[in-house]
């Protein structure tokens, strides 16, 4: 903004000092006519005029007059250096150099030749034109034209060298103020495009803006899309899955209390389902997290687990146990029950094991069973499984949110083993 206001601020100098020269170039020839003719002419008495040298004189004022009236005309299609200009500028100071020639005091009038030689004139004829200027008044300055003898003209070439010294002074400081001008031209240009540059920047920068808030809330959808399905897919689905389970062991089972056993599982698996379905919505931690760590969490999952499918099943910690952030352990336990539920509907696994190891920076999670096992290569190939899930994709997804990987190792007949190893990060107090 500062920019902005100072861009604007030296245009409007610039604008206003080229309207102030513009008005006397247009009418300071008119005041100094008239100030030299009212000067010379009330002192022609006291300068000697002849009747004659008057007549000439009225007769090239208004010859003056009448030019100026013509260029005042004509400058309004010539704004630059031109012939046109080059012939006012040259009968301007013939006209001032009679008048001079004439009385002395019509000086005034010839000094406008200092005056204007830049925008009428090529830049080759400044300094001459400047010099014939300071002709005229070395010569009303030292007397009047033509020099009076040997003295008149010593005073007049001292007197022309002093002005001619002052002209090129002048001419010097006025090549200087000119360097200057056009420097600050280039520079309001140049500030101009650096300007109208920012403003496309900025519009482009806010659109942007615009369109990465429709792309994060686009992503945002998309990723909580994914959180609720994986939540689905880890409570909903399995747990319906055990329900399925245990009521067809139900069903078939002549025994009342085998068949009581198995029914109280279901509605237990039912009520287990439908907590962490809600949960899940409100995006909390798992219910086995609410009131306890993940080894104990992960202990209670390996029993149940066990005693659901009729696996033997151990659990093991090692390394010194710490309080994991909320969504760490959240997606440990969830790759756990995840690899479990697979083992039980896959594997026919007879033995599974899991450990929780904490290992400095690092935790890792090892489910293995010793089920007939599967080619990873050909599992990745499929994004889904038959059922809908989203098995191993889904568990690598899980660990990949929180900074981690997971590996999975298994041969058809030899047993599968994944890994899952996430970054340590301490819950929060």
């Amino acid at each position: 903004m500062t920019t902005g206001v100072a861009h604007t601020d030296g245009m409007r100098d610039v604008t206003t000092l080229d309207e102030r020269w513009a008005v006397f170039h247009r009418w300071g020839p008119y005041a100094l006519l008239a100030m030299a003719s009212a000067v010379s002419l009330a002192a022609a008495d006291a300068l000697g005029m002849t009747g004659g040298e008057r007549r000439a004189s009225v007769v090239l004022i208004a010859a003056a007059l009448l030019i100026q009236l013509w260029w005042n005309r004509a400058a309004r299609t010539r704004p630059g250096p031109s012939p046109a200009g080059a012939c006012y500028y040259a009968v301007r100071w013939a006209l001032g150099f009679a008048l001079t020639w004439l009385n002395p005091l019509f000086a005034f009038y010839a000094a406008i030749g200092y005056f204007g030689a830049e925008h009428l004139l090529p830049r080759r004829l400044h300094l001459p034109a400047l010099f014939a200027t300071a002709v005229t008044l070395a010569g009303s300055q030292s007397g009047g034209l033509p020099p009076n003898g040997p003295t008149g003209w010593a005073l007049f070439g001292a007197i022309l060298a002093v002005n001619a010294v002052l002209v090129a002074l002048f001419g010097h400081f006025a090549t200087l103020e000119e360097a200057r001008s056009r420097a600050r031209a280039e520079t309001i240009t140049e500030l101009e495009r650096t300007n109208t540059a920012l403003q496309q920047a900025l519009d482009e920068n806010a659109a942007l803006h615009s369109q990465l808030l429709v792309q994060a809330r686009e992503a945002g959808i998309a990723d909580e899309r994914r959180r609720l399905a994986a939540e689905i897919h880890d409570t909903l689905a399995q747990g319906l899955t055990g329900i399925i389970a245990q009521l067809q062991v139900a069903a078939n089972t002549p025994e009342p209390a085998v068949a009581r056993t198995h029914m109280d599982r279901a509605l237990a698996l039912a009520r287990h389902s439908l907590g962490e379905a809600r949960r899940s919505v409100h995006n909390l931690a798992p219910v086995a997290l609410a009131d306890e760590g993940l080894p104990e969490a992960l202990r209670k999952t390996v029993t149940e687990w066990s005693e659901r499918t009729g696996v033997r099943a151990g659990f093991t910690v090692t390394g010194a146990t710490e309080p994991l952030h909320d969504e760490v352990a959240a997606t440990l336990l969830r790759i756990a029950q995840e690899a479990l539920s697979n083992a039980a509907r896959h594997a026919r696994a007879g033995r599974a094991g899991v450990t929780l190891s904490y290992m400095g920076d690092e935790v890792t999670l090892d489910i293995r069973d010793d089920g007939r096992g599967f080619d990873p290569l050909a599992a990745r190939e499929r994004a889904r499984t038959r059922a809908g899930g989203f098995g191993l994709d889904g568990m690598r997804a899980r660990a990949e949110r929180v900074a981690g990987a997971l590996t999975v190792e298994s041969e058809p007949g030899q047993g599968t083993a994944v890994s899952a190893r996430v970054p340590l990060v301490r819950h929060d107090p």
